[in-house]
């Protein structure tokens, strides 16, 4: 079954990453000045060799490989996108909310994937029914739970990025009324929508497909969704882009219930 393969390619690269991150690693920086470390590397390293194992077929665009040049043909319109390491300024700063990230997109959209942050025990996954939670110790899941997201009631939660905040987001969360902003790094967010723990994601600065996919995944296998600027569901495999690289993300806002998007201007 695909939810357990994701899941142990997830866990094992999270123990290669835990590992690192008990240690004085150093920090190198790729050409957009973006940092990367050791973790990722080996991270990734451990994905790719679980997914070619069992889906050689797949094309998989992976975060480091794509940076080394590595892009792969997904005309097919089936494809993984990897994360081995989402959040690494989080790592870096020897912060919890950095994830593990694998995602599987069938025609521009995100149907499976698997968020898994390592420093805190948890992990959320898209299932056949819908969506859960996993508790992680010692490397196994040890407890799981349905999620889904929730029916907003009285003041609106939001989540926002604690590394990469914009004024635009600050503007358009004042704008939408939301009286609780959370901050967290990573896909984490997404996966605060798809647990009932918020109600709103605003992302007004860039992303890539990887940081995004595999909480998006989740998101929408727990009721929720995300929107791109037009107000049109968010969309995966995006090439030959004239304003920007291969995979680049614009704006969106996901949303934890259609209910609550429905009251707001989708359009950003």
């Amino acid at each position: 079954m695909m939810e357990n393969i994701l899941l142990q390619a997830a866990l094992e690269a999270g123990e290669k990453i835990m590992s690192v991150f008990r240690t004085n690693f150093d920090v190198d920086y790729k050409n957009d000045a973006s940092p990367v470390t050791v973790a990722d590397q080996a991270g990734e390293a451990i994905i790719l060799e679980h997914l070619q194992e069992h889906w050689p077929d797949i094309p998989v665009v992976a975060e480091e490989a794509v940076s080394a040049g590595d892009v792969p043909d997904i005309s097919g319109g089936r494809f993984f996108l990897v994360d081995p390491l989402d959040g690494t300024k989080e790592f870096v700063n020897r912060r919890e909310d950095f994830t593990v990230n694998i995602a599987l997109v069938e025609a521009g959209t995100p149907v499976a994937g698997i968020v898994y942050a390592p420093a805190k025990g948890v992990a959320y996954r898209t299932t056949e029914g819908g969506a859960e939670k996993l508790t992680i110790i010692d490397g196994k899941a040890v407890q799981t739970a349905s999620i889904a997201c929730r029916v907003r009631q009285g003041a609106m939660t939001a989540v926002a990025s604690r590394s990469f905040n914009t004024p635009e987001t600050d503007a358009y969360l004042k704008e939408i009324g939301a009286t609780h902003i959370v901050s967290v790094g990573s896909s984490l967010k997404f996966c605060l929508l798809a647990d009932g723990t918020a109600d709103v994601y605003p992302r007004m600065g860039r992303t890539m497909e990887w940081d995004t996919a595999a909480g998006d995944a989740v998101l929408r296998a727990a009721g929720g969704m995300t929107y791109d600027p037009e107000g049109l569901p968010f969309s995966y495999g995006k090439t030959g882009q004239q304003h920007d690289s291969d995979f680049a993300n614009p704006h969106f806002i996901a949303w934890g219930k259609a209910e609550i998007a429905a009251a707001f201007s989708n359009a950003i």
